[in-house]
């Protein structure tokens, strides 16, 4: 297949839209295709297949039949087949960077993404051989109890088109290296990444049918969520999908791992470097995936005392910020994902204007002339925003920041915690006690003090509230996908 006219022919061809089941492509499936589109020319890029219910149930029977085969390797052999899968990963970093610009429209140059995964990987397989279990104290009587850590069985990974590679290696890794086999659901707008990664798993020695491919829309999400042979779900997305999900799991009372929406909180206090602040805010919040990210701070909360310094440089960074197709030089911030993506914020904007959400300060328009084909969006920024209002409370999943007032540490506290999510937050200030302080008493997954917290692969990762449950990353990830088995012995025979 051809790559798509964008301008650029870094690929020589687009990867197959094809799923992957059982270590075979799939092309002719029940639900048919779809046009998957260049964000930054609203041209067809690729046709991806569409997994239905039926290619969903071969799928999970193809993984539960590979578990066997999989969990007889040795965990030397398995850790080193995620090691070879790390560094085929690794290889390929050019084009699989190429590809995410492609299917997201994100700066060729942001290429965070794939180095991320490969990190997970990495870690994720040094766990193999020293998952262990533990030893029991009983009383009375002479016994000896002790726990065996076990896999589910398979699982079901539904990952967002937002960054499907590094979800997939923060959920079918460590669920890998537990022991279970894996079916990937991705979003279905953001998929030929994730099928490369499905190839490169099976090139690197993981049985066939250990990691299966689906992309899919709703139908195969809710197949895939009430199957019996599915053992436990890991879920990213949205709060409303998050809902259909847990409904689906109830079917079984299949156990589900969700990490959902934020809204979060970039808290300046005074004494905070400020250059640093609102630098790494609008560029986490506006450029950032075009904003199209839940754990960015969409919220800047400044103190009064320095907040017209703080909105100043804000629209001047904001105002700054080069908008293009991913490929073009110098370009800091790309399209959204779709012609839809891009209405719906052009209609927060506009309802926030209207309602007197706050200032409109910047932005707030969808760019035309050489842009016009793609689905760009302004960065926008609203100032004097209050808390309670609907800019300020939705997860509008663009380029849209808003700028908070707060008078003292209580308040700036009070304004973060006042929301419905809880992933993550951001503190700036030069006081090393209140950092601390601050810290400890936002309600969120994960805080970085003067500096975003980078998603370490040895750390855990998640919200609270409606942001989600659950942990990936770190050991806790691992530990998700293993439920440890007690075994009592009778030692008080003859």
């Amino acid at each position: 297949m051809t790559m798509a006219a964008s301008g650029h022919d870094l690929l020589k061809t687009v990867p197959s839209g094809d799923l992957l089941i059982g270590g075979e492509r799939v092309h002719d499936t029940t639900a048919g295709a779809r046009e998957q589109l260049d964000p930054s020319t609203g041209g067809r890029l690729a046709t991806v297949s569409l997994a239905g219910p039926s290619e969903i149930d071969t799928a999970v029977q193809s993984a539960r039949d590979a578990q066997e085969e999989w969990l007889g390797l040795s965990p030397a052999q398995r850790r080193d087949v995620i090691l070879r899968f790390a560094q085929l990963l690794d290889d390929c970093h050019e084009e699989m960077s190429i590809l995410r610009s492609l299917e997201l429209g994100a700066p060729l140059k942001k290429r965070r993404g794939a180095n991320m995964a490969v990190e997970y990987m990495r870690y994720f397989a040094g766990w193999v051989d020293k998952l262990e279990g533990s030893t029991i104290p009983v009383h009375p009587g002479l016994a000896l109890d002790y726990t065996v850590p076990e896999p589910y069985g398979t699982v079901a990974a539904i990952t967002p088109w937002n960054g499907g590679v590094v979800s997939a290696a923060m959920k079918a890794i460590p669920a890998l290296v537990a022991g279970n086999t894996v079916v990937v659901k991705p979003a279905e707008l953001a998929v030929l990444s994730l099928l490369r990664f499905g190839e490169l798993g099976l090139a690197a020695g993981l049985p066939p049918g250990a990691l299966n491919i689906v992309p899919g829309a709703a139908d195969a999400g809710q197949a895939l969520v009430t199957h019996p042979g599915v053992d436990k779900i890991s879920f990213t997305g949205g709060g409303a999908t998050a809902r259909e999900v847990l409904r689906g799991a109830a079917t079984n009372l299949t156990p589900v791992i969700l990490e959902l929406g934020g809204k979060s909180a970039s808290i300046v206090f005074e004494d905070a470097d400020i250059d640093t602040a609102v630098a790494t805010t609008v560029g986490l919040a506006l450029a950032t995936m075009s904003g199209q990210g839940c754990v960015l701070p969409t919220r800047l909360v400044a103190q009064d005392t320095v907040y017209d310094a703080v909105e100043q440089r804000v629209v001047e960074a904001a105002s700054s910020l080069v908008v293009g197709r991913a490929f073009d030089e110098g370009v800091q911030i790309g399209p959204v994902i779709t012609e839809a993506a891009c209405e719906h914020i052009i209609g927060e904007v506009e309802a926030a204007v209207s309602r007197g959400d706050g200032r409109l300060l910047t932005g707030g328009a969808r760019l035309g002339g050489d842009l016009a084909d793609g689905f760009f969006v302004e960065p926008t920024v609203f100032g004097s925003v209050d808390n309670s209002s609907p800019i300020a409370r939705t997860e509008i999943f663009g380029p849209v920041l808003s700028l908070i007032r707060f008078g003292d540490e209580a308040e700036a506290l009070s304004i973060a915690n006042d929301s419905p999510y809880g992933l993550g937050g951001l503190v700036f200030t030069r006081d090393v006690a209140r950092a601390h302080r601050v810290a400890g008493r936002l309600q969120a997954g994960s805080v970085g003090v003067n500096a975003f917290a980078p998603m370490p692969a040895s750390a855990p990762f998640g919200g609270v509230k409606q942001s989600g449950y659950g942990r990936e990353g770190g050991l806790a990830g691992v530990e998700e996908f293993l439920r440890p088995k007690n075994v009592y012995v009778d030692l008080s025979g003859p």
